[in-house]
């Protein structure tokens, strides 16, 4: 079906790539690379040159860490969103947020998209959305508490619980007024689980696929990758694309990446193999 990302629409055969902006002084892979609002204004500038069509800004990292109040996240992204909102009318623009109060205030700064990374811990993001036609990101963390990291978590099948936990988080947003073109879903590898779970939905992906709800994959530098390389932070591109491509050949829609060139190359690739996507020249033997 049509995504509808806020604002902007998007065909049903479009894969998007969604590059991660971070308004923090301490995330994981850019060590506060962003930090500085004219540091992370350029990062905007450099994606969209790329191609993106999606940023996804945050303003609080995913790890434990000190404590940041709704008042504090708010400093970090509403004015940005804002100044990136005017800049580039046409970028989506998605807050990486649980927060309802974050997400209103982003909503009235021109943000497109409320990603709830932690899956639904504040019931009220879905109403914020709806009120302000914005869409939302659904995802599967199994009950985990925002900014904690998992510790012997189990489950019968983690497939069936990503399915079960995001189409039920998809269909309470719609219920609550959000457009079903409005809802993806995303199965949230490493939130929540630990290598072997992230590894199972990798595999298994085309079963979120077949729920008919829009699939976005967070996979670019995570801990699955890392340690099933045994690579550090910064050494995981390679690894990283492998499972991208696993997951554009299970048929993902949304990547949300760190490096947009790399991965749209991989995407389109692929898509290309399966036939979903012309070959942009082809005149070998033909010429």
């Amino acid at each position: 079906m049509t995504l509808k990302l806020g604002r902007h629409e998007f065909a049903d055969d479009a894969t998007l790539m969604m590059a991660i902006v971070n308004r923090t002084p301490d995330s994981f892979y850019d060590k506060g690379a962003t930090w500085a609002e004219d540091k992370a204004f350029e990062r905007v500038a450099l994606v969209a040159e790329q191609g993106a069509e999606i940023v996804d800004i945050g303003g609080i990292k995913a790890a434990p860490g000190a404590f940041i109040d709704a008042a504090e996240e708010k400093d970090r992204v509403v004015g940005f969103v804002a100044r990136v909102r005017e800049t580039f009318p046409d970028l989506v623009i998605s807050v990486d947020t649980w927060r309802a109060e974050v997400g209103r205030a982003v909503c009235e700064a021109g943000a497109d998209v409320l990603n709830d990374a932690w899956g639904g811990a504040d019931p009220e993001l879905v109403d914020v959305a709806a009120e302000y036609g914005a869409a939302i990101i659904c995802t599967h963390t199994g009950g985990a508490t925002p900014r904690t990291r998992p510790f012997r978590v189990e489950y019968d099948d983690v497939v069936k619980s990503a399915i079960a936990d995001t189409v039920a988080y998809a269909e309470r947003a719609a219920l609550a007024g959000v457009s079903r073109e409005s809802i993806v879903i995303d199965p949230a590898h490493d939130f929540g689980k630990n290598t072997f779970h992230s590894l199972e939905l990798t595999r298994r992906l085309d079963e979120m696929v077949a729920t008919g709800w829009p699939v976005l994959v967070s996979l670019s530098n995570k801990d699955f990758v890392g340690e099933s390389l045994d690579l550090p932070v910064g050494e995981r591109l390679t690894g990283t694309l492998a499972a991208t491509a696993v997951s554009a050949l299970a048929g993902a829609r949304i990547y949300r990446v760190h490096e947009v060139v790399e991965t749209r190359q991989t995407v389109d690739m692929v898509n290309t193999i399966a036939g979903r996507r012309l070959p942009q020249r082809a005149i070998r033997g033909l010429a």
